[in-house]
């Protein structure tokens, strides 16, 4: 140890930040019973929303709500400090109905904080940590900025966009992490010394305006729903959750003076400049990407949405950007509603490192330093709620790795935490992961409402899921499954009365009796408007009624995917063993070779997703395990 180094503590799991994906991760790990250290730059960040206050929307529900099932935090402290929800794709099929709310982002902060500084087994620290200990390849400690040690089993790194952060504004451009936080500058070169791969990616977020400088009369008004859906599956019954005061949000337009303000100003853009030399996202891009990408298009939406309750920084979103402040102004006071803007935070683009996620295992772990875990930003993904799925999978892999148990790894038909990871691990990426609905193969089987169902025997499995939250949860199961056999098996008779009320709904009369269960199959019918003909129904949880309701109207849907898993567990059930050198097996391309030596798959299913893996290279791994190799 140096002169200037002097140790405070040991620990069985060190967090490095405490974002989304950190705050899941030590909460994992302290519920587990593990000592626990978490370490953040500056403690005002932990849980910081530095993008859009909110928490889930397309398919990002659905990983709160998996989060939440498995025993993780962030959907109880979305449900504590929301100001507007709403279920997204109610036009559409089950499978794409996502949760969405606005938060408050303060209140965000602070709740969060407050369960964190009360987890028994949890400390927080205040601390820049700059250096990975590592003895033999294997991790034992991190030492902080001013010279403290910290031993520990297992290290997560959980650093979201402070590595070497950069923030870019026109032609200015300084050392900084989100929201004028001080970045961690000395960090990525104790990676880099310890082998870890670095890259660069770029992301940004919009300009935050003063609600008093707007006229909201020119913009459309976005109330949340009246009946409100909790995010945590704790809070189905809590009433103060269903009757919270909800704020609106506000819809709006670029216009054609925006685009050609924009469009007179590119070659001030850092994008198109040449000063921004991260990737950036695909599916979230700036304003002005947007313009050049999308020139035919007269307009794009823009959505305002309040940062909190108690203050009037509005977010615009949809108009990220990194345009000279002045040219910035112009673009947003050429909105309606915004003609007078005044804004309070400009809009900026922010550089990163982040790591190669194909490094990692599928538990989270990096290849070669044993106990070194990653998680969120720095792997790559984008979101809030990415982030935190990943935390806390990493949190519970890196406690089963302390004990000498096998990881826990979710697969692509269990959840979208398997096919996030999946995607990151095997797949890989080339810029800022964000999940969407498409990138499941078996949505229909993982929708949002029976993310319980799914998950909620692993999270009392692994210890997250307390003995009482079970017990709930199966007399739930229990509830759905009475409800589904009682459709199956209560027939409706072809009554004057009966015919009467079908023709009221604009449905066709029946000549004979009828199954409850078939009348729900029709289209045009479904549990509210079956009400009158089904004087027997007991009362249930409304959603005991959705679970029934789905399961019956897309059995025939469900009864084809589920063949169609069967089929994907085939090949994920086909082991490959990590010593395998597939140098040696003939027949492989070349460049299957490389690629399955690099990342070396656990299974045949992962290795038919590794880019470069043709069907062809597959039959031949399939020929090579068949001969008992």
């Amino acid at each position: 140890m140096e002169n200037n180094e002097y140790c405070l503590g040991e620990y069985d799991v060190i967090v490095i930040g405490a974002g989304h994906a950190g705050c899941e991760a030590a909460l994992a790990s302290a519920r587990l019973g593990k000592k626990t250290a978490s370490f953040v730059i500056n403690l005002d960040t932990l849980a910081n929303m530095p993008c859009n206050p909110s928490i889930g929307g397309t398919s990002k529900g659905h990983l709160v709500r998996e989060i939440d099932a498995l025993g993780g935090e962030m959907a109880k402290n979305a449900d504590k400090t929301f100001i507007q929800s709403k279920m997204l794709n109610l036009s559409k099929g089950p499978a794409v109905h996502s949760l969405r709310v606005q938060s408050d982002r303060k209140m965000y902060h602070i709740a969060m904080k407050e369960v964190m500084e009360n987890q028994a087994n949890l400390d927080i620290y205040q601390a820049e940590i700059v250096k990975i200990l590592v003895e033999n390849n294997k991790v034992i400690g991190v030492k902080t900025k001013i010279g403290a040690t910290f031993y520990a089993k297992a290290i997560i790194v959980a650093t979201g966009t402070y590595l070497k952060g950069k923030v870019i504004i026109g032609e200015v451009s300084y050392e900084s992490g989100p929201d004028g936080v001080f970045p961690a500058n000395d960090l990525s070169q104790s990676l880099l010394d310890i082998g870890v791969e670095l890259r660069r990616f770029k992301t940004g977020t919009p300009a935050r305006i003063n609600s008093n400088a707007m006229d909201l009369s020119k913009t459309e008004e976005q109330k949340g729903d009246e009946k409100i859906i909790p995010f945590s599956f704790e809070n189905e019954n809590n009433e103060e959750i269903k009757n919270r005061k909800q704020v609106s949000c506000y819809l709006t337009y670029t216009t054609e003076k925006t685009h050609q303000i924009i469009k007179d100003n590119l070659h001030r853009s850092p994008i198109y400049s040449g000063r921004i030399h991260g990737i950036g996202p695909r599916y979230c891009p700036s304003i002005e990407d947007k313009v050049v990408r999308f020139s035919d298009k007269p307009r794009h939406q823009l959505f305002i949405e309040p940062l909190g309750e108690k203050t009037s920084e509005m977010y615009i979103q949809g108009m990220s950007s990194s345009m000279p402040e002045e040219i910035q102004i112009q673009m947003y006071r050429s909105v309606p509603g915004l003609e007078n803007a005044t804004m309070m935070r400009p809009a900026y683009a922010i550089e990163y490192d982040c790591i190669d996620s194909t490094n990692l295992a599928l538990s989270l772990e990096y290849k070669g330093i044993e106990g070194l875990f990653f998680a969120g930003q720095i792997n790559g993904s984008s979101g809030y709620e990415e982030a935190a799925a990943q935390g806390l999978m990493a949190g519970i892999n890196a406690v089963r790795k302390i004990d000498n148990k096998e990881p826990v790894i979710l697969d692509r038909s269990e959840a979208y935490i398997g096919v996030l990871i999946d995607d990151l691990i095997t797949k890989g990426t080339n810029e800022p992961y964000r999940m969407m609905t498409s990138r499941s193969e078996y949505r229909l089987m993982l929708r949002q409402d029976n993310a319980d169902l799914r998950l909620t025997d692993l999270g009392h499995e692994i210890g997250l899921v307390s003995d009482v939250r079970y017990e709930k949860f199966l007399h739930k199961k229990l509830d759905i499954e009475n409800e589904i056999n009682r459709l199956i098996t209560t027939v409706v008779k072809p009554t004057e009365e009966v015919n009467a009320i079908l023709k009221e709904i604009g449905a066709s009369e029946i000549t004979t009796g009828v199954k409850l269960s078939d009348l729900l199959k029709r289209s045009e019918l479904n549990y509210d408007n079956l009400t009158k003909l089904d004087s027997n129904r007991p009362f249930l949880a409304d959603s005991v009624y959705e679970e029934a309701q789905i399961a019956v109207k897309y059995e025939g849907y469900i009864k084809m995917q589920l063949e169609q898993i069967e089929d994907f567990k085939k090949l994920e059930n086909k082991k490959l063993k990590a010593e395998i050198d597939y140098e040696q097996i003939k027949g492989l391309s070349l460049e299957a070779r490389q690629k399955l030596n690099k990342q070396k798959p656990l299974s045949v299913g992962q290795a038919s997703r590794i880019s470069g893996v043709s069907p062809a290279d597959i039959s031949v791994l399939l020929i090579y395990l068949s001969q008992g190799m």
